[in-house]
């Protein structure tokens, strides 16, 4: 259709399709009723023909033409001339002899003159009609004393024929193809009848109905594959709104929570800042005093300031520097470190399992790799959730090791634990540092609570930390998941809690 005018083009593809089979039934009829006319007028051209070689001119006549003796209306003394056959005469010179056996309209055009060059005798020519649109079958024949005869049988019957056929055939032609635009148009319309509704359910979607789908999914039609893709389209599509839906409320909730996080220190330096305007003459003892709640909600403020930092470099570029770590020694140093900031807390260090039952086994080292800065702060903020959340004198103890992920040992999803990270392939090998006490644990909403942002679970005495920003559980599980591993826990009311970071072995 690249020479159709664009405005001629159809547009529908119903309309094309019934275009196209409209021209192939035409063109089909057409082509076939052409062959058969060929066919047809090459038989009845042959049945003249034989006709046209079975005659020939008794002996005699040529004499009897040659002496001028034998009248044209005469027929020959031995045999009857057929009606419709001419027999036209040539001298042994090869002149047109004025006698000729025959009678009826019109005669074919022949030379004058015929010479040895001429046509051999005996294959059957077509020449035109001297007057009118007609022709003639001619054949040539030698006779007696160098004369020669041409035979001539007029072609109307066949040129009739063939055109009464042909006139035919083009009615044929012209029937087929209303027949097929009919027809097929209603033939089309049926079997696009599917992609309607598919046509019906987009729009729908388009609409606003977004939780329609596709009810035409045979894998065995074009229509249904086509339905199949199309709702995998629509279930991703809604899985990414969701996910948008998702993203923009907890974005909307993390600003509100950091404005609420921020409000405060900021409230509290204002009012300070304002006090030690107002009162000049403030005593020393209460100016320190004022001073030193200013450094202190500008620490704070500060501190909030970088774990936000971190969190969004966390998310924007994960864990650039990996290295090999010894995770016992890591452990080891977090203890005492911790050891410092809760000089009352008693913290052990023993092997992953040495809780279960098993006795309290050897300590190996355990190598894995990553950022050892990061996985550090990791540990730390774990230790100082166990120290801050349970009561004084509860049992504190970090284990490493290492395990197959699964939902028993750890790495899989199960009942009672919680992760904000996806979980780990089942069998997968990984290094494990657990920080486990014996306290009173979480409640399952708790649990579900404890690695969102800004939010503090109660104390030791039963009311939120005082200080923390609440974005400690949240930052080292966005430091696992950026070492491809996993931050879990394992909680329930009157349990104790374990937190297990998983580092997967072998991990780059």
């Amino acid at each position: 259709m690249r020479g159709i005018p664009r405005r001629l083009r159809p547009r529908s593809l119903r309309t094309r399709l019934v275009l196209i089979a409209t021209v192939l039934a035409t063109a089909a009829v057409l082509v076939s009723q052409a062959t058969g006319l060929t066919l047809m007028r090459s038989w009845l051209i042959g049945q003249v023909d034989d006709r046209l070689t079975d005659f020939r001119p008794p002996s005699p006549v040529y004499r009897d033409i040659a002496d001028g003796t034998a009248p044209a209306h005469r027929p020959p003394p031995h045999e009857t001339l057929p009606s419709d056959f001419r027999v036209y005469f040539y001298d042994a010179e090869g002149r047109l002899l004025p006698h000729s056996l025959g009678s009826g309209h019109g005669e074919p055009r022949l030379a004058g003159t015929i010479t040895a060059h001429d046509p051999v005798d005996g294959h059957p020519a077509t020449v035109p009609a001297r007057d009118g649109d007609g022709s003639w079958r001619v054949v040539a024949d030698s006779g007696p004393e160098g004369m020669r005869a041409v035979v001539a049988l007029p072609l109307d019957t066949v040129q009739d024929a063939t055109s009464r056929l042909l006139w035919f055939s083009l009615a044929i032609g012209a029937v087929a193809a209303t027949g097929v635009m009919l027809l097929g148009s209603a033939a089309v319309r049926l079997g696009l009848r599917p992609l309607t509704r598919v046509e019906h359910t987009a729009r729908s979607i388009t609409g606003g109905e977004l939780e329609q789908n596709v009810s035409d999914t045979s894998p065995d039609t074009e229509v249904g594959r086509l339905g199949i893709a199309f709702n995998s389209m629509l279930d991703q599509l809604r899985a990414a709104l969701h996910r948008k839906d998702r993203t923009e409320r907890r974005l909307r909730r993390f600003m509100a929570d950091a404005g609420h996080e921020l409000r405060t220190p900021l409230t509290s330096l204002q009012g300070f800042a304002e006090l030690l305007l107002d009162e000049p003459d403030m005593a020393p003892a209460r100016r320190r005093e004022a001073h030193e709640l200013i450094a202190q909600n500008a620490d704070r403020m500060s501190r909030l300031v970088d774990s936000l930092f971190l969190l969004a470099k966390l998310g924007d570029a994960p864990t650039t520097e990996h290295g090999p770590v010894d995770l016992l020694s890591l452990a080891a140093d977090g203890i005492a470190a911790s050891a410092v900031r809760h000089p009352e807390r008693r913290i052990t260090l023993a092997p992953l399992g040495a809780g279960d039952g098993g006795g309290p086994g050897e300590l190996d080292v355990v190598e894995g790799s990553g950022d050892p800065h990061q996985l550090a702060q990791v540990l730390a903020n774990l230790l100082d959730n166990a120290c801050t959340h349970t009561p004084p004198g509860t049992r504190l103890q970090v284990r490493v090791g290492s395990l197959r992920a699964g939902p028993r040992t750890g790495g899989a999803d199960r009942p009672g634990r919680t992760s904000t990270d996806p979980p780990l392939p089942a069998g997968t090998p990984a290094h494990a540092i657990e920080v486990v006490d014996d306290g009173p644990g979480l409640t399952p909403e708790e649990a579900r609570q404890v690695f969102d942002r800004f939010y503090r679970a109660p104390s030791a005495t039963g009311t939120p930390r005082a200080g923390g920003s609440g974005l400690g559980l949240a930052i080292a599980s966005t430091i696992a998941e950026a070492h491809g591993g996993r931050l879990e826990l394992d909680t329930g009311p009157g349990e104790g809690c374990t937190f297990r970071l998983l580092l997967t072995a072998g991990h780059p």
